[in-house]
């Protein structure tokens, strides 16, 4: 007869105690024990137990490039490298109403080929519906199921056999192996590590959507990242439209890659040119403003840096930063001070990224400083001048990487001139750019340079 004891198991990182107590010696959260029974099964004698899997040769294994499915998605197919690989188990996480159900729902609806199956185990069909109504992208081979014990879900897989499997959401997934609550730990592990043995015998690929705890990474144990093929995590502030999808593991493709969608009305719309949106063209020069040439994983793009400097009303300035690191600006004030001679440890200072992106490319130091000395002097930098450099505690402009990339943006958006540091040679970059290239050593000749009365 099994035998079955009771732990304790934290929520928040998986750790057992055969107690409970209030605080997680591992992750100090508190109030994060909860009670879980576990069966142990009789084990089988380790000989004479057969499998279906045979030991192959790794010469005469081919190592070439399986066939993907498309989505019909150029971002998302960007992402994963091409296109679903069959036989992948990918998880998809993000703060709730981010779109990460308007997301699936969309890859499941432009793929007319493929049936697909979505799992539902929040929402109703006839939610589900309405939501299918309002993105208008077709009707698609896509089947409804409001389930969530897996043991009746694979009876339904067995019968359907469907191309593509879509779970919203594992955390409520439950089978009846484990004599604990959905979204527990040990339910999670169980569901995901259940799906994922279905997906590899089937070679049927398996979208999982995830929630996130309140720190922003994904809910349940860190085992669910590490079984999965693919992490996706979809990004974005509930103040502006635009989501970016950004990929943290990846067994098929780069996670160098990104994905930005717009949301509308009608679902998630792909945004194929993101600095035409993410930059505003003014009438009038005004002060305060500069644009970057900054890459995010593979994508280059511009981006444009707003900043506001005024005495400070209170005694105290402010520092206050919107999409950029705060700390880092501080930095790069520390250095305007020390290095530039400009007195800004009396006066309020805000940046603000806009778009609602945040960033986190080194190469947008040059910009912010710019942006910051424009305000400061309230002297307006030209609109058709971007730049791309990051720079160091000594004052100098320092190279950044990708820098043809950068380049060949700011050439395709229109723009006459881009500053990057003199340490870049110009003898390694192409002979038939038709932008000017201006070269900066340090912070003072880029006020020379940029800031003109």
């Amino acid at each position: 007869m099994a035998k079955t004891k009771k732990v304790y198991i934290c929520q928040n990182c998986g750790v057992e105690s055969p107690k409970w107590i209030g605080r997680c010696p591992s992750c100090s959260e508190w109030n994060s024990y909860v009670e879980e029974v576990i069966s142990g099964a009789v084990k089988k004698p380790i000989h004479g137990v057969r499998s279906a899997a045979v030991p192959e040769l790794i010469s005469e294994i081919s190592s070439a490039d399986q066939p993907r499915m498309n989505t019909h998605s150029r971002e998302f197919n960007r992402i994963l490298g091409g296109g679903i690989v069959p036989g992948s188990v990918i998880l998809i996480g993000g703060e709730p109403g981010i779109g990460k159900s308007t997301l699936a729902l969309q890859v499941a609806m432009r793929m007319p080929a493929v049936k697909t199956l979505y799992i539902s185990g929040e929402e109703s069909s006839r939610q589900i519906k309405l939501r299918a109504d309002r993105i208008e992208h077709g009707e698609g081979d896509c089947y409804i199921l409001c389930e969530t014990n897996l043991e009746a879900i694979y009876t339904h897989l067995h019968n359907m056999k469907p191309g593509l499997i879509i779970t919203d959401s594992v955390q409520t997934l439950q089978t009846d192996n484990i004599e604990s609550p959905a979204g527990s730990v040990s339910q999670i592990r169980g569901c995901a590590a259940g799906l994922l043995r279905y997906a590899k015998e089937t070679a049927t690929p398996v979208l999982l959507i995830g929630h996130i705890t309140k720190e922003g990474s994904l809910a349940g144990p860190k085992v669910l990242e590490h079984i999965v093929d693919v992490v996706l995590q979809f990004e974005g502030d509930h103040n502006h439209f635009y989501r970016v999808l950004r990929s943290s593991k990846n067994r098929y493709g780069s996670t160098s890659e990104i994905g930005l969608y717009e949301m509308q009305s009608n679902g998630l719309r792909e945004v194929d040119n993101p600095s035409e949106i993410l930059i505003t063209r003014h009438e009038e020069d005004i002060s305060g403003m500069a644009i970057s040439a900054m890459v995010d994983g593979m994508r280059p793009f511009l981006v444009e840096i707003q900043a506001l400097v005024s005495t400070a009303a209170y005694g105290t300035p402010q520092r206050s930063s919107t999409g950029f690191d705060l700390r880092r600006m501080s930095m790069l004030l520390a250095v305007l001070e020390k290095r530039a001679g400009f007195r800004l440890s009396s006066k309020d200072v805000f940046l603000n990224v806009a778009g609602g992106l945040k960033v986190t490319d080194p190469g947008t130091d040059l910009a912010v400083i710019t942006a910051i000395l424009s305000s400061d002097t309230d002297l307006p930098v030209a609109q058709n001048i971007c730049l791309a450099g990051e720079v160091g505690l000594s004052g100098e402009i320092r190279p950044v990487g990708r820098l043809e990339q950068r380049i060949a943006e700011a050439e395709k958006m229109g723009f006459n001139k881009i500053v990057i540091s003199s340490f870049n040679k110009k003898a390694g970059l192409r002979k038939n750019h038709k932008i000017e290239i201006l070269q900066a050593g340090k912070v003072e000749q880029l006020i020379r340079m940029i800031l003109k009365p």
